[in-house]
């Protein structure tokens, strides 16, 4: 079946010249998204530390005293809102690649779901604009449902950097935040896990297509606990955007990778991209959601079910990448890697 919509030449668009302008606006909108992912933790935590040693020092205090009472807003929906999610400099970021959402099925919106995101690839490019911005125009699409990409709970814990993720519609991926999300927040709600986490973005890699997913089992038990909907979603040309240094299993680095991401909770990636080296390659990226999955409310699910729907789930994203590849730019040789 075709996507609605959808012509992977379209939106490729790569022949087309973009005016010097455009280019320029779209490049410096990716950059500071780009900047933001890497360096806006730290800059927060450094100037926080730094105003307390200077003169505006009530300043940081009061915000830490606020931040006490406020340390459980991101596990209970945080504070999005529609203004961030429909900024324009999302659109130009966007435009960039460019990134387009894809609808296969229609989406109940009294029903909860739980979107697995895959591949990771290095900053999640897709997952982002299509879930966390309106750019893509997911509202539209699916209208009466809402989207919440959830990310690293560490990142909450950041002085002024989870107001701005908040802003933004982010959550931490964590029980409580899923069981808010889930439960007391009514229906129509699209919680996005990217899956493979940490894990997957070092196995990114241009002209592979590879996820994380025979241990991933917990979003599938969440979605037991709570009757959500399970929905597979892949994106296309995620893995295209960066040249990754990829050390082998008993290297050093790959060592010290691990060893990082067991303390900080996400792995280090020594990655290129086109100027700058920063600046992810011009590549089409297509984010296919796929059909849902119906999965019953089960408040102590066994392993034998989360057996069972966790591998209806592999065979529905295997699916969902076969049907869709060659529509999306690769060859019908591709193959879809689960580990």
């Amino acid at each position: 079946m075709k996507p609605y919509g959808f012509d992977f030449f379209q939106v490729a668009g790569m022949t087309e010249e973009k005016p010097q302008l455009k280019a320029f606006l779209e490049a410096i909108s990716v950059l500071q998204w780009v900047l933001s992912f890497l360096f806006l933790g730290v800059a927060c935590i450094i100037l926080m530390v730094y105003l307390m040693f200077t003169s505006l020092w009530p300043l940081p205090t009061l915000y830490f005293i606020w931040l006490v009472n406020d340390w459980k807003t991101p596990e209970r929906g945080g504070r999005g809102t529609t203004f961030v999610r429909k900024w324009k400099v999302w659109e130009q970021f966007r435009e960039y690649f460019p990134v387009k959402l894809v609808k296969t099925a229609d989406l109940n919106p009294n029903k909860n779901y739980i979107f697995g995101s895959h591949p990771h690839g290095i900053m999640c490019v897709g997952a982002f604009a299509c879930f966390s911005t309106e750019s893509c125009g997911f509202a539209e699409m699916f209208p009466g449902l809402k989207s919440t990409l959830v990310i690293l709970a560490g990142l909450f814990k950041i002085p002024l950097l989870r107001e701005y993720l908040m802003c933004a519609g982010l959550c931490p991926v964590s029980k409580p935040s899923l069981v808010h999300l889930l439960s007391k927040s009514g229906k129509g709600n699209a919680v996005v896990i990217v899956v493979g986490g940490a894990a997957e973005s070092l196995a990114s890699s241009p002209g592979i297509n590879r996820v994380v997913m025979k241990q991933r089992k917990g979003f599938v038990r969440t979605a037991l606990e709570h009757g959500a909907d399970l929905v597979p979603v892949y994106s296309f040309g995620e893995n295209e955007l960066f040249q990754q240094v990829i050390f082998s299993e008993d290297s050093l680095g790959r060592r010290l990778q691990g060893l990082f991401k067991s303390i900080m909770g996400f792995a280090p990636c020594l990655f290129v991209g086109e100027r700058v080296a920063l600046l992810p390659y011009r590549k089409p990226v297509i984010t296919v959601v796929g059909s849902p999955i119906s999965v019953p409310k089960c408040v102590t699910p066994t392993e034998k079910q989360v057996d069972h729907y966790h591998g209806l789930y592999m065979e529905a994203l295997s699916k969902l990448f076969h049907e869709h590849k060659v529509s999306c730019g690769l060859s019908e040789s591709h193959k879809l890697e689960i580990i």
